[in-house]
């Protein structure tokens, strides 16, 4: 199918690509790499009224450093992260460029760009288990000024987020940065969004894991933090990790869309294995 008729614009900066989406109203969207986006329009699932091409806004691709924190600009594509292994900039976050490999296919990644992801807020998508993970703050811009948005917050529900439809993301800080780290990920078919997925990072400190996080991805409707299985690894020797547990802990802990019993206990049982694929790896591993 091809998509309904809509109206191009095409913005240079920031302040314009907002004042147009303030003055055509709710109805149009903004389009970096369309990857999200263009297979809705063309399957009649999204019917914006006109697109505001943002490509085009430069300063919105760069990744730097500022201080602990890892600075990634909204319309920076997935195939840059991937690539992007400088120890003085990645330190601490090696986990993002991983992350990017679970993303589809080259020409995904090639075109694909984190911002676009994250306002489109799939559940099981790679970015959106990162911000969490990770601990990001979401920069907006919109007619009012600019605001931050903490990721945490920032998922509130299916395709949902806390963006005003005049807002534009510009730029997203990972504040969190841990010396170990691991994703793992079960899909039907290679490229395919995630059936489930966790991810899992902390420091090790005098031989103790410490600022655990664990985030599990497609099985509800916003990605999830798994709350009771990060407090049970928190201070746990290395040598005596009780993987176990932590698994069963988190897969206890989701509530699966399914309404059928046996489809959400599949779900449980991913996450449940997914966990300790991800614990073990980490631990082995150790990302830096």
């Amino acid at each position: 199918m091809k998509p309904a008729r809509f109206d191009y614009h095409r913005a240079s900066t920031t302040l314009e690509a907002v004042a147009l989406i303030d003055d055509l109203g709710e109805e149009a969207k903004f389009i970096a790499g369309g990857q999200s986006l263009v297979p809705m329009m063309n399957f009649r699932l999204a019917r914006p009224s006109a697109l505001i091409d943002i490509m085009h806004i430069g300063d919105l691709d760069s990744i730097q450093r500022d201080g602990d924190a890892l600075v990634v600009g909204a319309l920076t594509r997935h195939r840059t992260l991937e690539t992007s292994t400088d120890p003085t900039l990645m330190g601490g976050f090696a986990l993002l460029p991983t992350a990017a490999r679970w993303i589809g296919h080259t020409p995904i990644r090639t075109r694909g760009t984190i911002g676009g992801s994250l306002m489109h807020a799939d559940a099981s998508a790679e970015w959106c288990m990162m911000a969490r993970l990770f601990n990001a703050q979401l920069r907006l811009e919109g007619p009012r000024g600019r605001r931050t948005v903490a990721a945490d917050d920032w998922f509130q529900g299916m395709f949902s987020t806390a963006a005003d439809f005049n807002e534009l993301l510009v730029e997203i800080r990972f504040t969190t940065p841990r010396q170990c780290g691991a994703l793992a990920e079960f899909s039907r078919r290679h490229g395919d969004f995630a059936t489930a997925a966790v991810a899992v990072a902390f420091d090790v400190v005098d031989d103790r894991l410490c600022n655990v996080g664990i985030v599990i991805g497609g099985v509800e409707g916003v990605p999830v933090r798994a709350g009771e299985a990060e407090t049970l690894l928190e201070g746990a020797s290395v040598g005596a990790v009780d993987v176990d547990g932590a698994a069963r802990s988190a897969a206890a802990g989701v509530a699966p869309m399914e309404s059928e019993p046996r489809e959400a206990a599949y779900r449980r049982h991913l996450v449940d294995t997914l966990t300790r694929r991800a614990i073990h790896d980490a631990l082995a591993t150790g990302v830096q």
